[in-house]
C-alpha cells in the first residue's frame, strides 16, 4: 500500500510528500509557460484536426495494466495542452476567460479540501464561501441579504433552468407530484440565449409554449410586443408564468428594460387576477456591470473619460433595477475572469426554495441529522463542487474598484476598435450599440446596413451578404492562432423587401475578454482584418471571373 499512498497528499502534512506535490505543480506551470508565445493564441503547435482525428484517439486509448510514473502522467497531460487556445491578447472571440490568479488559488484550495457543497458537514469551506458570496452580491445589487439566498450551479443555463423550476413549483406546488400544468407559457426576447429553449424542453412545458418577443433597435425586448403576446395567451386561457429578461445578450449585449417588464407584468396581474409572473434576469453576460450600481459618477473616482463615462452611466441606469427580478445569475467565468464553472444563481426570496426542496426522508444519509445546518436539498445536483471559493477569492483580490477598472477597459478598447475599423475599412458597418462586444458586418462593395434594418433590400441580397461574411469568417478562422475573432449567424433578425420572412443577420464579433486586450493592441486587430479582407476580395474576384 505504500506505493498507492504516495499517489495521495499526505495524511500528516510531512515535508517530503508536500515537496513532491509542489514539484509536480512547478513542472506543469513551467512546461505550460514554455509553450506560451504572446504572438500566438495557442500553446505550442496546434494539432492537425483531420476528419479521423478523434477516431484515432478512440482506437489508441487504453487503461494501462500497471500505473505509470507521475512524470509520465504529467507528460501525457502536457500533450493534451499542446495546441490548446490560451486567452491572451489575441483572443477576441467570445466570453471565454483568462482566470485570474486569486481564482486559480481558490480553485486549488477547493480541490485540496474536496468538500461536497451539498452539506456543510461534508463541505464546510464551500458552504461558508457560498453563504458569504451570496451575501456580498445581494448587498451590492439591492437584495435583502437576510431574505435572499444563492448557490453555485452549471452556468447561466443552470440558473435559467433552476429559475423556471422555481416558477413552476411556486405557481403549482403539487406539480412535483402530479406533473407540470399544460397551460403555462414563458416569454423571452428573440435574441435571448437558447437556455430557455432547452429549459422548456427539459421541464416539460414544451417549446411551443415559449413565446419569442420582438426586439427594439438597441436589441432590448419590445414591451409593446411582450404585452400583446401575453394578452393573447391570457385570452386563450393560458397562464403567463415566466419572463426571461436578458441583461446583456450573448452577441450584442442588448439590455432589456427590467423596470418596464416588471411594471407590465404587475399591470397584467391586476387586470386579469393573475398569480405573480416570475421574472428571471439572465445576467450571465452583463451581471458584472452591476459593480457600477453604486459608482459615484459625480466624483468619478476612477477618472472615467468621455464616452466610457457615458456608457457606464447608462449601464448604471439599466442595471440598478436588477433587484426587481425574482432571481439572477453571476457568471464569474465570463467577465469575472474565473475558471469554468463558477456561476452563482441568486434568488431574491429564499422562501421560494420550499417548493422544490426535498423532504429530509428522501435524503436519509445527509441533511436529517442533528448536526450541520446547511443542506442544499433544493439543488438538482447532489454532488456540488465548491466553486464559490474561486468567486470568493476573486472578490477579495479585486474588490469593487478592481473589477470596475477591468470592465471599463473592455468598453474603452471596444470604442477604439470601432473607430479605427470604420476608418480603415469603408465597407464595414458596426451593428450594435457600444458594449464589451462589437459586432460588425462586411459588404462586397457599399455598406447597406441601414437598408437592411429598414427592410429595403431583398431576402436574396441579405442572404448573399450573409454568405459573404460567412466565407470571410472561414478565411480569418483559418488563422485563429494569430487573432481569433468570433462570429454569429443570428446577430439580429430583419425583414426583407420582397418577403414576409424574417431573416437572421450574420456578423463578426470582437469580444474584449482579456486584461491583455489593451488600447495598444487595437491597431493590430484592425490591421489583421483589413489585410485579410483585401486578400479575400482579390481571391473572390478571381473566382468570379
Amino acid at each position: 500500500m505504500n506505493d498507492i499512498q504516495k499517489l495521495f497528499p499526505s495524511m500528516d502534512g510531512n515535508d517530503d510528500q508536500r515537496a513532491d506535490v509542489l514539484s509536480h505543480f512547478k513542472t506543469i506551470l513551467t512546461k505550460i509557460d514554455e509553450l506560451k508565445d504572446p504572438n500566438k493564441l495557442t500553446l505550442g503547435k496546434m494539432p492537425e484536426y483531420t476528419e479521423d482525428y478523434y477516431d484515432r484517439v478512440i482506437q489508441k486509448a487504453n487503461v494501462p495494466k500497471m500505473g505509470v510514473p507521475m512524470e509520465e502522467v504529467i507528460e501525457e497531460l502536457l500533450k493534451l495542452v499542446e495546441g490548446h487556445r490560451y486567452v491572451n491578447r489575441n483572443y477576441v472571440a467570445n466570453a471565454a476567460p483568462l482566470p485570474n490568479i486569486a481564482s486559480i488559488i481558490g480553485n486549488l484550495v477547493m480541490v485540496l479540501v474536496n468538500g461536497n457543497g451539498l452539506w456543510d458537514v461534508e463541505g464546510p469551506a464551500a458552504a461558508t464561501a457560498e453563504v458569504e458570496v451570496t451575501s456580498m452580491l445581494s448587498k451590492m445589487i439591492g437584495y435583502d441579504e437576510n431574505i435572499s439566498t444563492g448557490y453555485t450551479t452549471w452556468g447561466g443555463q443552470g440558473a435559467v433552468f433552476n429559475s423556471l423550476r422555481l416558477a413552476i413549483a411556486r405557481y403549482a406546488p403539487s406539480s412535483n407530484q402530479t406533473g407540470v400544468p399544460e397551460n403555462l407559457y414563458c416569454f423571452c426576447s428573440e435574441l435571448s440565449h437558447y437556455s430557455l429553449y432547452k429549459s422548456v424542453e427539459a421541464t416539460g412545458i414544451g417549446v411551443d409554449h415559449m413565446i419569442r418577443v420582438k426586439v427594439n433597435d438597441d436589441h432590448s425586448m419590445n414591451l409593446e410586443d411582450l404585452k400583446e403576446k401575453m394578452e393573447l395567451v391570457i385570452a386563450k386561457g393560458g397562464v403567463p408564468l415566466y419572463v426571461l429578461a436578458t441583461m446583456g445578450t450573448t452577441d450584442t449585449f442588448g439590455i432589456d428594460d427590467l423596470a418596464g417588464i416588471k411594471h407590465l407584468t404587475e399591470e397584467l396581474e391586476r387586470k386579469h387576477g393573475l398569480d405573480p409572473v416570475y421574472i428571471h434576469a439572465d445576467t450571465a453576460m452583463g451581471g458584472m456591470y452591476t459593480f457600477f450600481n453604486e459608482y459615484d459618477f459625480e466624483r468619478n473616482p476612477l477618472s472615467l473619460e468621455g464616452s466610457v463615462f457615458d456608457v457606464l452611466k447608462t449601464y448604471q441606469q439599466k442595471f440598478k433595477y436588477i433587484n426587481l427580478a425574482d432571481s439572477m445569475v453571476f457568471d464569474f467565468h465570463k467577465l469575472g475572469q474565473t475558471p469554468y464553472i463558477t456561476s452563482l444563481f441568486l434568488i431574491k426570496n429564499r422562501e421560494n426554495l420550499k417548493y422544490v426542496d426535498l423532504d429530509a426522508d428522501e435524503t436519509p444519509y445527509v441533511g436529517n441529522r442533528g448536526y450541520g445546518s446547511y443542506h442544499t436539498g433544493y439543488t438538482l445536483e447532489c454532488s456540488r463542487m465548491g466553486s464559490a471559493m474561486s468567486i470568493y477569492a476573486s472578490l477579495l483580490a479585486f474588490g469593487v474598484e478592481g473589477y470596475q477598472e477591468l470592465l471599463a477597459n473592455y468598453i474603452r478598447v471596444n470604442m477604439a476598435f470601432r473607430e479605427k475599423l470604420t476608418e480603415a475599412v469603408p465597407s464595414v458597418a458596426i451593428t450594435n450599440e457600444v458594449s464589451p462586444i462589437t459586432t460588425f458586418r462586411f459588404y462586397p462593395e457599399t455598406v447597406k446596413w441601414n437598408d437592411e434594418l429598414n427592410g429595403l433590400i431583398t431576402a436574396e441580397e441579405i442572404m448573399e451578404i450573409n454568405q459573404f461574411n460567412d466565407d470571410f469568417a472561414e478565411v480569418i478562422g483559418a488563422e485563429r492562432d494569430t487573432v481569433f475573432f468570433g462570429n454569429t449567424k443570428k446577430q439580429r433578425i430583419v425583414a426583407a423587401a420582397n418577403s414576409s420572412q424574417q431573416i437572421s443577420v450574420y456578423a463578426h464579433k470582437f469580444f474584449s475578454i482579456s486584461p491583455y486586450t489593451t488600447m495598444e493592441e487595437v491597431d493590430r486587430y484592425v490591421g489583421f482584418l483589413r489585410e485579410h479582407l483585401e486578400f479575400f476580395l482579390k481571391t473572390r474576384e478571381q473566382v468570379l471571373v
